[in-house]
C-alpha cells in the first residue's frame, strides 16, 4: 500500500533515524524536511537573504556536505520562524508527499500543516535531557568542541523557538500516534513505528 507517512518531533528525538528505517522497510521515498531549512540556512550564512534563498532552493542544494554542522543548524532554526520562508518550501514538500510510490516525510509540521491528510502520522519525542545527551555524543564523535550543558541549553532554546513560533508551531497532530524514545533502543523505536503503519493499512 503506497501512502504518505508524516513523522514529526523535536530535535534529536530520533525521527530521522526512524523515518529512514520506515521508508526502507516499506520501499517508500524519504524526505528529511529539516534539510530544506538547513540548505536555506547555509545560503543565508553565505549572505543570501532568507526568503530569496528559500524561493531559489534546488534539489541539489540538499546534497551539500556541510548541512549537519551546528552553525547551519542554528541558522536553519532562525530562518524556520520566517513565515515567507516556510511558505516557499511548502509546495516542494507537498509535491514530494504525493509521489506515487509512497513517501515518508519527517520534520516539525508535516502532520499538522504540510500533509494533514497523511494516512499515518507519528510524533516522535524524548526528554530534553536524553536528546541533549544524544546530540552531545554525536557532536563529540565528530570532533566538535562543546559540553553537555551547552548542548542541553541549545536543545531547550530550539524547542522554545519551534513550539513558540506563530507560524506552524511544533506540536503533535490531533490524530498522531506518539512514540517516546527516551527509554527505547533504535530497533525498538523502529519496530514500534512499523507496527503503527501496519495497523493503519
Amino acid at each position: 500500500m503506497a501512502c504518505t507517512i508524516a513523522i514529526d518531533g523535536p530535535a534529536a528525538a530520533g525521527k530521522g533515524t526512524i523515518s529512514k528505517a520506515v521508508a526502507a522497510h516499506f520501499g517508500f521515498a524519504h524526505l528529511d524536511t529539516g534539510l530544506l531549512y538547513r540548505a536555506v540556512g547555509r545560503r543565508v550564512l553565505d549572505g543570501v537573504p532568507p526568503v530569496e534563498a528559500a524561493r531559489a532552493l534546488r534539489a541539489e542544494d540538499l546534497a551539500a556536505d556541510d548541512l549537519r554542522t551546528q552553525e547551519v543548524a542554528q541558522a536553519a532554526s532562525e530562518v524556520a520562524v520566517i513565515p515567507e520562508v516556510r511558505a516557499a518550501l511548502v509546495d516542494f514538500q507537498r509535491a514530494f508527499a504525493r509521489r506515487s510510490g509512497g513517501a515518508v516525510l519527517d520534520g516539525r509540521d508535516i502532520g499538522t500543516i504540510i500533509c494533514p491528510e497523511a494516512e499515518v502520522k507519528l510524533f516522535v519525542t524524548a526528554s530534553a535531557e536524553v536528546r541533549a545527551q544524544r546530540r552531545f555524543a554525536e557532536l563529540t564523535e565528530k570532533g566538535t568542541e562543546t559540553d553537555y550543558a551547552t548542548v542541553l541549553a541549545d536543545v531547550r532554546d530550539r524547542d522554545a523557538r519551534d513550539m513558540g513560533r506563530a507560524d506552524a508551531p511544533l506540536k503533535p497532530a490531533a490524530d498522531a500516534v506518539q512514540i517516546d524514545t527516551s527509554e527505547l533502543s533504535i530497533d525498538e523505536a523502529v519496530a514500534e513505528a512499523i507496527a503503527v503503519v501496519n495497523s493503519a493499512k
